[in-house]
């Protein structure tokens, strides 16, 4: 059986978007365990400038109209239909995608849909009449499509079950990889207590608001507190007045987005890994913060909640609570104080080692691609 990831962009790792990263290392771990995997990536700019990589990848042009593709897809969409072929489609409200579901139903050709996060009830708020309208045209065509649909999270599998009847559901993790997990942590009683984000600033969406107002009431009483935003987005202007405007100049640094070592340095900088986000899929910034050894405080959001409680290696609180929030900064930071927060650091690696370890989650996709 051949597997072909169809994405919007090249499946760079280097990139801030998260579809991208985790269709990079499932495909790099199904082509390692010896399956035949393609990603084919749709890109205003078809060329190859990326690093090594062990999957092969096509590159289509992206059309202007959203609803048309690269005639060159429609061949090799064809062209699929005489080989044992499985699509695999990421990522939900793309026109592009819902032409392309077409395509393959029109030749019975068989695609699992995977919407990273696309259907969370939060998400389902946004643009809410436009979704409305665009979900009966379109979307809901390519779901009834999809032999299968595969969710990453139970707020998902919830907004979902909204909008569609009976929707034929599998719900998995992604996994995710790390060169190496650290052997020793250690964190100082008197330093700065530094909060950390990483991610697009989506303002909105990734909760930065939350996040400011709850930093904020927390500093007042912990004048030690420090909170570093790592990434960009065209919102930065917006998020710099922001900060401006709850007088935090001094007290938040915003790093831009940072890549390889730089990021990494700055992970083992932190206390705490802050993502309280309204609408996830699977963030990979969390498990990878967690792969290092940082405790996390995020939203049942992210999806990663029940494991955060199962391994003890965090606080989870509940969605768009910066109450919350801020209480579970002051727990953190005199965890800290009493040097606990190693123990739920080395909880955190474990948690990704067992939850999250793609030798065995490669497997079960053999399984999704079955139904």
């Amino acid at each position: 059986m051949e597997i072909v990831h169809i994405i919007l962009g090249k499946a760079n790792p280097e990139r801030m978007n998260g579809v991208n990263k985790v269709v990079y290392q499932l495909a790099t771990e199904q082509s390692n365990s010896g399956r035949k995997i393609s990603v084919w990536g749709i890109t205003d700019m078809p060329s190859h400038d990326y690093g090594n990589r062990v999957f092969e990848t096509c590159l289509f042009k992206a059309k202007k109209n959203l609803f048309r593709i690269d005639r060159k897809l429609s061949i090799e969409i064809v062209k699929a239909k005489n080989r044992n072929v499985i699509f695999h489609i990421h990522g939900g409200w793309i026109p592009t995608f819902y032409t392309i579901s077409n395509l393959l139903s029109k030749h019975k050709i068989p695609f699992v849909f995977t919407p990273h996060g696309a259907y969370n009830t939060i998400a389902m708020r946004k643009s809410k009449r436009a979704k409305k309208v665009y979900f009966q045209l379109f979307e809901k065509h390519l779901i009834k499509r999809a032999s299968v649909i595969h969710c990453i999270g139970k707020s998902e599998v919830e907004g979902l079950k909204k909008i569609v009847r009976n929707p034929n559901i599998f719900l998995m993790p992604y996994g995710f990889e790390i060169s190496g997990f650290p052997s020793k942590i250690k964190y100082g009683k008197e330093t700065e207590f530094i909060i950390g984000f990483i991610g697009r600033l989506d303002i909105y969406t990734k909760g930065l608001d939350l996040l400011l107002d709850a930093f904020k009431n927390f500093h007042i009483k912990e004048k030690n507190a420090k909170l570093w935003i790592v990434g960009d987005s065209d919102q930065r202007h917006d998020l710099e007045q922001m900060i401006a405007s709850r007088q935090l100049q001094n007290e938040v640094i915003l790093w831009g987005s940072k890549f390889g070592q730089e990021k990494e340095d700055l992970l083992k900088g932190m206390h705490v890994f802050a993502h309280p986000s309204r609408n996830e899929g699977l963030p990979s910034s969390v498990l990878e913060a967690a792969a290092f050894g940082i405790p996390c405080l995020i939203t049942e959001a992210t999806n990663v909640g029940e494991f955060i409680r199962k391994h003890k290696c965090g606080i989870t609180v509940e969605n768009e609570n910066q109450d919350a929030i801020k209480d579970a900064m002051f727990l953190l930071d005199e965890k800290r104080k009493n040097g606990l927060l190693e123990i739920l650091g080395h909880r955190a690696i474990e948690m990704v080692k067992q939850e999250f370890n793609w030798k065995h989650i490669v497997n079960e996709f053999d399984k999704l691609y079955e139904v």
